[in-house]
């Protein structure tokens, strides 16, 4: 096992800032881990999200994932600006590759079929009630957001394009006036009515979104409202990035992600009671306490990868981190085929968690070890991939 590590962090190069590369993995398996378990009815409270306002770890996964993309465009914008790249070759790579993100997201959504209805329409189900956005979607219009951003602003114009971005969707949520044909609201941030549900069920429709039966107004929690924060979260990775680009010492880097990381989190915790944390919504208050965590956690990766050089135990996180949207792509197909395949009456992944996983380990637990043995599949295929030097760029 210990050679095993060994051989997977032999072909780094030494220059390489280990940490983010760590944290990215940690972020895309904690995700697949989430999404993938046996029965969505025996899950463990801390791998749910909240109902509404609050969080859970959980909430945390999707706003790091944003956090990484942020400091992906810096470190590799400063590698293009070596290369002498143009802004208009910038921007349209930027919109080839949002475009290839959004066309994913909309694949893992039309992908399923109901082999034991009878009566199922694909065609109907798919592509009449597609749901328009989602996890890859709104990767992809953050993505853009940020490059464009990072095209115009100075590290000093990141900071105050976040904050109006911030501020103008929290203006937005409570005083824009909004009505349901027959009742003028505003300031609401109740399930199914604010301004951000509102917006999406006027420009969506109740077909194309996530939560179709909200009342009175149905929504996505990967909204279009919501994008302007979730550009923010990716603003506040972009931050990190030039602060790790700084000529500044690891143990100064570290210590500032603590240090601004830990002021977000409490300013974010102490906001909550004016303006609820809420990942559906993706609140202003809660793009600071996932954020501020973030770096939090990027620090702590920092201090532990790059400065005592505790590695050896990171290994399977680089494997499934540098192919992060190939395994998220896998574990969506790997998971809807599961569904469709069919044992007697019962689903593939029906039959495996009632007569395996649940007999063996318990409704909770084996829900739980049913999502580890997808990681475990997963990382089979992913360690071919890395060991042979293939790795899937969108």
């Amino acid at each position: 096992m210990v050679a095993h590590l060994r051989g997977l962090l032999a072909g780094l190069p030494k220059d390489r800032l280990l940490a983010v590369d760590v944290f990215r993995g940690l972020a895309i398996t904690a995700m697949v881990l989430v999404n993938n378990p046996g029965n969505w009815q025996h899950v463990y409270p801390p791998l749910l999200h909240a109902q509404w306002h609050g969080w859970t770890p959980t909430d945390l996964i999707f706003p790091f994932f944003v956090f990484i993309v942020g400091i992906s465009i810096v470190l590799a914008r400063s590698k293009t600006s070596a290369r002498h790249v143009s802004i208009s070759a910038t921007v349209g790579n930027a919109c080839i590759r949002a475009a290839k993100l959004f066309g994913l997201g909309l694949f893992l959504a039309v992908f399923y079929y109901n082999f034991r209805d009878p009566d199922f329409s694909w065609w109907q189900s798919r592509i009449e009630h597609i749901r328009v956005l989602g996890v890859l979607q709104r990767l992809a219009l953050v993505y853009l957001g940020c490059i464009v951003l990072a095209l115009i602003c100075s590290w000093r114009g990141l900071i105050i394009a976040a904050a109006l971005l911030l501020l103008g969707y929290t203006g937005i949520l409570l005083y824009m006036p909004y009505s349901d044909g027959v009742q003028q609201y505003q300031g609401l941030l109740l399930f199914g009515n604010n301004a951000a549900a509102y917006v999406d069920a006027v420009v969506l429709g109740s077909q194309h979104v996530y939560y179709p039966t909200a009342q009175p107004f149905p929504f996505d929690p990967e909204g279009i409202l919501s994008t302007m924060p979730a550009i923010a979260s990716g603003v506040t990775g972009m931050l990190a990035g030039v602060w790790l680009l700084s000529r500044k010492t690891v143990a100064t880097h570290c210590a500032g992600l603590l240090l601004v990381g830990t002021v977000a989190l409490l300013v974010g915790l102490w906001l909550d009671q004016f303006h609820p944390i809420n990942k559906a919504l993706w609140s202003s208050t809660y793009v600071l306490m996932s954020s501020g965590l973030a770096a939090i956690t990027l620090g702590v990766l920092l201090w532990i990868l790059d400065i005592k050089r505790w590695r050896i135990w990171c290994g399977p996180l680089l494997v499934f981190g540098a192919n992060s949207i190939a395994f998220f792509m896998f574990s969506g197909v790997f998971s809807r085929i599961t569904v469709m395949l069919s044992v007697g009456e019962q689903s593939l992944k029906g039959w495996l968690y009632t007569h395996w996983f649940a007999p063996v380990f318990g409704n909770q637990l084996g829900s739980l070890m049913y999502a580890c043995a997808v990681l475990m599949i997963s990382y089979m295929l992913f360690l071919y991939l890395y060991r042979r030097g293939w790795f899937w760029k969108v």
